[in-house]
């Protein structure tokens, strides 16, 4: 039995999944990973090889044959080299009752004080128990094997994160090394394939959704129903309730909102969360939408439909918004205006600045018109580039106070039959028809910096294009999905209860 230090990054990220673990340690096959993924692949290794490379000379233990770089990485150690690269260390262990071979690779180890930093390069910019913890498990299953290895506890473990801050992780002898690899054994020895519910956000992207995904929406998974998070989908199995219908037979509204779940380290009733939760699952048995009520629209002629494309900070040396795109819906309709924060130095600025000038021409023209988007990321961003660049005219905090975020509408009027609130989910119920066969935020970040690594412009020139395609279709949607939710509403209804 072989249980490898990558083996925690299958379990936890990009979150908490047994089963993905079990997938990838059995081989089963899995769909190749797309753009954004391997574009964040692309990124790691630019990260850690410009680390490596500001350490001065090293010696590079992956350039040796495999079955050779245990033993390599052992006489390295042992004859005190500065920098080693890609070293392996190996550990035979017995765990529970299983003889298990411990392999692990860290990326850097640096010697200090007589023994060794271990280092490990990540584009994330936190590591602590909530938002990373598979970075700490990784670092202390590296200080268990040193140990092993050497009879000396490591100097140090440090992860050095995407925004080049070095965080030290203080080594525990080995226990959490235990604690994790015992989890790891236990998940692959399972005689069949481990449960973990599935979850719209969560199984994005996944090599296995092609798997897990269709067999739950088959089977009528509880998990599917929009409001059950993780923690209540495993305590529904664990009382037997599997589907949709199992939910709906067992539980009204009282004894649901009794129920307790795992929230952090204690437990919390499911609460008034209840009534929506069985809504859904009504909705999505009868595969039928729910009309709750009336909400208020904007009453204009002419609208602002708005969206934003950006990186997270781990994938640049800032958090940046890379596209605006406004255009004007309505009586009285203008063009797709997107502004596109140039490939400069200083482009994030101007991409800014040209975004309010295009705002403020809008208001020009229509007055105090209504921007529409779709959930909080466009207001979020927006209070972020007023905190970074200012706004010297207004313009930023005149669009604030005209946003309307169309999300929460949506939800206060309607229950979807869907696993999903995602404006990508709801087009589809507005007849919305795309016209691109790839789209998404991730897809877009990944074409931007395809973009941004070529220097070809004309090449250059048809990836932006792309790109603003994805975003006027966004807006196009957005717009669709305005339509559809006013001609809904528009329904004389009651208020929906449960029967």
């Amino acid at each position: 039995m072989k249980l490898t230090v990558q083996n925690i990054y299958d379990l936890y990220s990009p979150s908490l999944c047994e089963r993905r673990l079990f997938y990838r340690f059995i081989r089963e096959e899995e769909t190749p990973p797309g753009p954004f993924e391997e574009v964040i692949f692309m990124l790691g290794h630019r990260h850690e090889k410009n680390h490596i490379n500001s350490l001065g000379e090293y010696v590079d233990v992956s350039k040796i044959s495999r079955d050779q770089q245990p033993k390599k990485t052992k006489e390295l150690i042992q004859n005190n080299t500065p920098v080693i690269y890609q070293g392996v260390l190996a550990g035979d262990e017995t765990i529970n009752g299983s003889q298990v071979q411990i392999i692990g690779v860290p990326d850097i180890m640096v010697y200090e004080d007589f023994s060794y930093v271990i280092r490990d390069c990540k584009l994330a910019r936190h590591a602590d128990e909530k938002r990373h913890p598979e970075i700490l498990a990784q670092l202390q299953v590296y200080g268990y094997l040193y140990e092993k290895n050497t009879g000396e506890k490591p100097a140090k473990l440090e992860a050095f994160l995407g925004d080049s801050s070095i965080v030290e992780i203080p080594y525990d002898d080995g226990n959490s090394a235990m604690i994790i690899l015992n989890k790891l054994l236990a998940t692959v020895l399972l005689a069949g394939v481990p449960y973990s519910p599935v979850g719209w956000s969560k199984c994005q992207g996944c090599g296995f959704r092609g798997i897990c995904w269709d067999v739950s929406v088959r089977h009528n998974d509880v998990a599917l129903v929009y409001g059950v998070d993780q923690n209540l989908a495993k305590v529904f199995k664990g009382e037997g309730i599997l589907t949709i219908e199992h939910l709906l037979n067992n539980y009204d509204e009282t004894s649901l909102s009794e129920l307790k779940r795992p929230w952090g380290k204690s437990l919390r009733k499911v609460g008034k969360s209840a009534q929506k939760i069985l809504l859904h699952a009504k909705a999505m048995k009868e595969k039928k939408n729910i009309l709750l009520g009336k909400v208020d629209l904007p009453d204009n002629p002419n609208l602002v439909m708005f969206d934003v494309e950006g990186f997270p900070p781990y994938l640049d040396e800032l958090e940046k918004i890379y596209l605006w795109g406004i255009q004007v819906y309505g009586e009285k309709p203008g063009p797709f205006t997107p502004a596109v924060s140039p490939i400069a130095p200083d482009g994030d600025q101007k991409g800014w600045d040209n975004f309010l000038s295009n705002c403020r021409r809008i208001f020009d023209e229509y007055g105090d018109i209504p921007f529409i988007h779709w959930h909080n990321y466009e207001e979020t961003k927006m209070k972020l580039y007023i905190e970074r660049y200012g706004d010297p005219n207004g313009v930023a905090q005149r669009v604030l106070d005209n946003l309307v975020d169309l999300l929460p509408l949506t939800k206060r009027a309607m229950v979807l039959a869907e696993p999903s609130y995602s404006l990508k989910v709801v087009e589809q119920l507005a007849h919305f028809k795309r016209t691109q066969d790839e789209y998404g935020g991730k897809w877009a970040m990944a074409k931007y910096i395809e973009a941004v690594e070529t220097e070809d412009r004309n090449i250059r020139r048809e990836i932006i294009d792309q790109i603003l395609k994805y975003n006027e279709e966004d807006l196009a949607a957005s717009w669709a999905v305005f339509q559809w939710l006013k001609k809904q509403i528009g329904q004389e209804v009651e208020l929906q209860t449960l029967e």
